[in-house]
């Protein structure tokens, strides 16, 4: 049976720009759906199946925030990557809040570009092995399922996105331990930088949230130096 190559939907309104990486991305394999505004990539993603989504933020009739959101209310998991302009920090602190799992910035190697991308698919895709073992950890009174990305107590439960559900591994892996941060940012992203580590903080923040409803459970910033996930008896 042929393998079935996977989709990625590009949204990228700079039709050079656009050419390029779609023409690169398919000579590498994939399969590329490009828009130039941000309404037509949300048709496309209603429509068809999509592995993965490259999205430019400064886009017409719906910008590239407004269009990961929607993506995001439709589907938790999918990676989400923003094609930023290299001034723009705001914009990528936006995107990491809403649940963007990475960004690449203009102009950027395709070789980077599909090093992120090959990186995201094989997290997307849950192995065989990880569906056996389950990667259950217990959170106090929370059930954290790695597998499912999956995050409840008594009858409530959230689905986690997949950079939510790392970062929380990497914590409970570690529980009552300090993790510094530079080993958090290169186990999870595989580089330690300003905006990687601006939206490590923006996941810490998330993660406590979903957590706030067990009082004995706290994620400590140790100042300097990274992050504790404290379970206490």
């Amino acid at each position: 049976m042929q393998e079935v190559k996977p989709n990625l939907l590009l949204v990228e309104d700079d039709i050079n720009l656009g050419f390029v990486t779609k023409d690169n991305l398919e000579t590498r394999g994939f399969r590329v759906r490009h828009c130039v505004d941000g309404l037509a990539g949300w048709e496309i993603f209603e429509k068809e199946k999509v592995d993965l989504c490259l999205l430019d933020i400064m886009l017409p009739k719906l910008d590239g925030i407004s269009l990961a959101q929607k993506i995001r209310s439709k589907n938790f998991n999918i990676p989400i990557i923003f094609i930023t302009a290299k001034s723009m920090l705001e914009d990528k602190i936006a995107g990491f809040r809403i649940g963007a799992d990475d960004y690449v910035t203009k102009p950027f190697s395709i070789d980077e570009l599909i090093f992120k991308i090959e990186v995201f698919l094989k997290r997307s895709k849950i192995s065989k092995s990880d569906q056996q073992t389950k990667l259950k950890f217990t959170v106090g009174q929370y059930n954290f399922d790695f597998s499912n990305l999956t995050l409840g107590i008594d009858r409530k439960e959230i689905t986690l996105t997949m950079r939510e559900a790392e970062v929380l591994r990497w914590l409970c892996m570690k529980q009552n331990e300090v993790i510094p941060r530079e080993e958090l940012l290169k186990q999870i992203w595989g580089a330690d930088d300003y905006y990687l580590g601006r939206s490590l903080d923006v996941f810490i923040s998330r993660l406590r949230k979903y957590l706030r409803d067990d009082s004995k459970i706290s994620i400590d910033n140790i100042h300097s130096v990274g992050f504790k996930l404290v379970v206490k008896d």
